[in-house]
């Protein structure tokens, strides 16, 4: 390829009186622009023919790696595929062309799918009723902490300003608490993974008048059933707190049980993972809201529309095309698909935590430390092989942690391809271990350095002088 034709920015590619467009004559002269809201020199644009923009941006897109391109093992973010079906239908004119704003008797079917899927969404999950309302699922945590503040706020116990959240927790669930208005309380884990319920009925005995509920992801952040839900239900139940539930790890559940039925009073699902949208580089997302009966009433109002209504579109096609039946399958084969992964790893990679896991599981690096070989080597090598690195270094709980998550769409022989590398990698780590910790050596950039991007990052690009010859 040419790197001089197909330079990293179209800026590079710029020539002074190029053009790749043609406007109409401007008709409206009496329109014309105020002085004052006009620049005062040109925008500083690439000026570029067509064929050139067409060919860049074509080639840059090449580089890009998503699931219809390969294997996407992301832990905690259950990157599966989204069938074309879902697109079509999503992409289909009569849904597509909507405005938010038009007459509400113009959009009946659009109301229609809304409402049907929110009763999809309690027949799966157990909850009584759903709003669309969220645009993603942090949005999604916040809303359903509103209603638990709404709840308690209703009946005049204003003194409810503490939510418990398990230590192994996703991120976004402290945070939405501190936006909430709500102070955390850190239960610990056990050994297994799973939360201390000694440690959580210490916390209760001496704050439990001042609880307003706790978040908790089930499977947890590690990828392990938490078997004591019911007795960690009853524990908040009776201290007059309401429990959540983060559905950002509900996929294995489908087919299994629900958490409607497990005790949980709210819940959020993030339709862009259990339900496939695409949702790389930070979105589009959905989190809708669903609750017991009798909160319903406490829905706040966070959006004045239905969320994003494409991604409920996809969501509620991938629903039907699965139907009853079929979307029972979803946990049980992502489930299987894990431990297999694990089981046939764990030789070479350090499982800090024996037992089966669910749709998703962490080792804590290679098993061999001896070498020097990181995980963030591994998921650099991994690249060059042509897999999409597993995330590392979350959850907090260990150094090296490396989260593997198959989802329920892999084939055996996709899965087996993958461990093979993996074990390749592990088997190149002893004997070629300065290879590992320059990878990546096959993409079109090496490795950068993570911390100069991250307290120097160049955001906009500065015009200079390009000599021609």
């Amino acid at each position: 390829m040419n790197n001089k034709l197909y330079g990293n920015l179209i800026f590079e590619l710029s020539k002074e009186g190029r053009r790749g467009y043609s406007l109409p004559r401007f008709e409206c002269e009496k329109y014309r622009i105020p002085q004052s809201l006009c620049r005062e020199k040109d925008a500083e644009l690439p000026e570029c023919d067509e064929l050139t923009v067409v060919r860049h941006y074509t080639n840059h897109s090449a580089n890009n790696f998503g699931v219809d391109n390969g294997f996407y093992p992301l832990g905690s973010c259950t990157m599966k595929y989204n069938p074309c079906i879902s697109e079509e239908m999503a992409s289909l004119p009569a849904f597509r062309d909507l405005h938010p704003l038009q007459p509400a008797d113009s959009v009946a079917g659009a109301r229609e799918v809304c409402r049907d899927l929110e009763q999809l969404l309690c027949r799966l999950t157990g909850m009584h009723a759903f709003t669309l309302k969220p645009y993603a699922g942090a949005h999604g945590e916040l809303t359903g902490l509103m209603v638990i503040r709404g709840y308690h706020e209703s009946r005049h116990d204003d003194k409810r300003t503490k939510v418990l959240i398990p230590d192994s927790a996703h991120g976004t669930n402290p945070a939405s608490a501190a936006v909430c208005g709500l102070e955390v309380l850190e239960v610990k884990s056990l050994s297994d993974g799973t939360v201390d319920v000694e440690d959580l009925k210490a916390i209760i005995q001496v704050q439990g008048s001042e609880i307003a509920g706790m978040m908790m992801t089930n499977p947890n952040t590690l990828g392990l059933f938490e078997k004591n839900i019911p007795e960690i239900a009853k524990l908040v139940h009776d201290c007059g707190g309401l429990m959540y539930y983060d559905g950002a790890n509900l996929n294995p559940m489908l087919g299994a049980c629900r958490p409607g039925d497990m005790g949980f009073d709210v819940m959020h699902v993030n339709l862009h993972k259990t339900f496939s949208t695409p949702h790389g580089g930070g979105g589009p997302g959905a989190g809708p809201v669903g609750v017991r009966a009798g909160l319903e009433a406490f829905f706040p109002a966070v959006s004045p529309y239905e969320g994003n209504f494409a991604v409920l579109m996809r969501a509620y096609a991938y629903i039907l095309s699965l139907g009853k039946e079929h979307v029972k399958e979803v946990g049980p084969l992502a489930t299987l698909n894990a431990n297999y992964i694990k089981e046939r790893l764990k030789d070479l990679y350090l499982l800090p935590i024996e037992g089966l896991c669910k749709h998703e599981f962490v080792f804590d690096g290679l098993a061999d430390k001896s070498t020097g070989v990181t995980t963030m080597d591994v998921a650099k090598r991994l690249l060059d092989y042509g897999y999409h690195a597993p995330t590392i270094y979350f959850p907090l709980l260990f150094h090296e942690s490396l989260m593997i998550e198959p989802t329920e769409n892999e084939s055996k022989e996709t899965i087996d391809g993958f461990i093979e590398v993996m074990r390749k990698i592990a088997q190149e780590a002893k004997e070629r271990p300065e290879e590992l910790k320059a990878a990546p050596h096959l993409t079109p950039i090496g490795r950068v350095d993570d911390v100069q991007a991250a307290k120097h990052p160049v955001v906009t690009y500065q015009q200079m002088q390009h000599d021609d010859n």
